[in-house]
């Protein structure tokens, strides 16, 4: 397991795994074989699984996040490997290991974690005050500050529309733009009070600027692309009949997970009418294990934050 620099300080902060038990039971299906958890964070459903395989099985796990990685040190196991990079590359990682196609399951919890959210330092946060960065992982691309201080008005509301699903994107990009001709957006609680103050209808019990700061987030780490290239790598990286869980926290991921599986459950549906072409020929290559699953009243009433999660679950087709 590579190692973290050895001055590298890991911030403490609580982070509860969503759907921990209902994700691991769906994901692990053979005792001795080999899983990905594309999506480390702090360890949550790792070490679950870890604790539900065999002496003989293994699990390999992925974060593009460097903390993720150096959280990842505590994990004393020789069935556990860990690589920091992009869950899009698991394909990859799974070729360098040896398993590519072999895998028994594979689990996505997509998003930003906890810790990410609740660290200041992170940036991802309108309630926490903090440098204006919100990248997944700091060595790598724009930072939010520096989108905010290029980009056109066009620019920062089509992110608060596409990327958002933010109502009022222009009226919140004018004001973000004119606000930094007198002075840049360096800080997050800046950058929300100015989206507080523009914005006409706030929702009840949401603040402002939430949905222009998800926005900003799912743009900067390029989210959507990520998730439809992993589930892309993850469908050839399955061995047939390995397991596929996603979890997702909000629609604009969730209808992409659930398109693709929806897809590759049907098969080659999109036929000229009249082809002759027999059912096993229609390269139906997974079966839906289920439906959406959301979590109990009792976790969303001890983790808030899991009241949007839902998980979806294929079988890739033998």
């Amino acid at each position: 397991m590579p190692s973290p620099d050895a001055d590298q300080v890991v911030p403490c902060f609580h982070h509860t795994s969503v759907l921990l038990e209902g994700a691991v039971d769906t994901l692990i299906h053979d005792l001795d074989g080999v899983y990905l958890d594309g999506t480390f964070g702090r360890g949550g459903h790792s070490r679950v699984i870890l604790s539900r395989l065999s002496p003989e099985g293994r699990l390999l796990a992925m974060d593009r996040d460097p903390q993720a990685i150096a959280a990842a040190e505590d994990v004393d196991d020789p069935r556990f490997h860990i690589t920091q990079r992009e869950f899009s590359q698991l394909a990859e990682y799974a070729q360098e290991q040896g398993v590519h196609g072999k895998l028994s399951g594979i689990l996505l919890d997509v998003g930003v974690s906890s810790p990410q959210l609740d660290d200041p330092e992170r940036g991802f946060s309108f309630m926490r005050n903090g440098p204006l960065d919100m990248r997944m992982d700091p060595t790598q691309g724009e930072s939010a500050a520096a989108f905010l201080a290029r980009a056109s008005e066009a620019d920062i509301a089509y992110v608060f529309k596409t990327y958002g699903e933010e109502r009022y994107a222009k009226r919140l990009a004018r004001a973000v733009v004119t606000r930094r001709a007198e002075a840049p957006f360096t800080h997050t609680v800046d950058l929300a009070e100015v989206l507080k103050l523009a914005h006409p209808a706030w929702e009840k019990g949401r603040h402002p600027a939430t949905k222009a700061f998800q926005g900003l987030r799912i743009y900067l780490n390029g989210e959507l692309d990520q998730l439809d290239a992993a589930l892309d790598a993850a469908l050839e990286a399955l061995a047939p009949g390995g397991h596929l869980v996603i979890i997702s926290f909000h629609s604009l991921e969730d209808r992409r997970v659930k398109r693709f599986i929806r897809r590759h459950v049907r098969g080659d549906t999109d036929l000229p009418r009249g082809v002759p072409i027999r059912d096993d020929q229609l390269n139906r290559r997974l079966e839906a294990l289920g439906k959406g699953m959301r979590p109990s009243e009792e976790e969303v009433d001890a983790n808030p934050r899991a009241r949007s999660a839902v998980m979806r679950a294929a079988r890739k087709r033998v």
